[in-house]
């Protein structure tokens, strides 16, 4: 258990330095910008408590508000996808997220990237939408939401392959 608080915390502070230190200076042709701090609420284990989840979601959001001066849009879109996680993991894990199973480091690629796909997307979808806040710039959102998921996605699960932990 103390295991799971240390990593817990390290990776929390890790990606909020990561986040503001190297991410949030990338800004490839105005569209393109990581965010891969979401990757905590990404691998934050299954069967902790949700309210405690919620809340340290928050607080990473925040966090990040903090640092990069965006008056709390990234801890909207951080509590959203933590709260929308369980819709996520049934629907990417199904059966492994019912019977509280689930590992990451043992399910298949293939359900691992539909579930952050589904999770960097969403969050990405909320966030461009606060930022821009205007209806008749959809396509400035759906935009910046595509080229900035693909890009994240991409340093998700290749960060995740380099940490990952070799199960046996």
């Amino acid at each position: 258990m103390n295991s799971i608080i240390s990593l817990n915390s390290i990776r929390f502070v890790g990606l909020v330095l990561i986040q503001v230190l190297i991410c949030s200076h990338i800004n490839f042709l105005g569209y393109i910008n990581p965010y891969i701090y979401v990757l905590f609420i990404i691998l934050f284990p299954v069967k902790n408590n949700r309210s405690l989840f919620i809340f340290l979601s928050f607080l990473l959001g925040l966090t990040v508000d903090l640092f990069l001066d965006s008056g709390g849009i990234n801890a909207a879109a951080s509590v959203f996808i933590a709260y929308a996680r369980p819709v996520a993991l049934k629907f990417s894990f199904g059966m492994l997220y019912e019977h509280q199973n689930l590992k990451f480091n043992t399910v298949d690629f293939g359900s691992k990237l539909v579930y952050m796909t589904i999770m960097v997307v969403a969050h990405h979808l909320i966030l461009f939408s606060l930022e821009i806040f205007s209806i008749s710039k959809i396509i400035l959102i759906l935009q910046k939401t595509l080229f900035s998921s693909i890009f994240t996605i991409i340093l998700c699960v290749l960060i995740t392959i380099i940490f990952s932990r070799k199960s046996k």
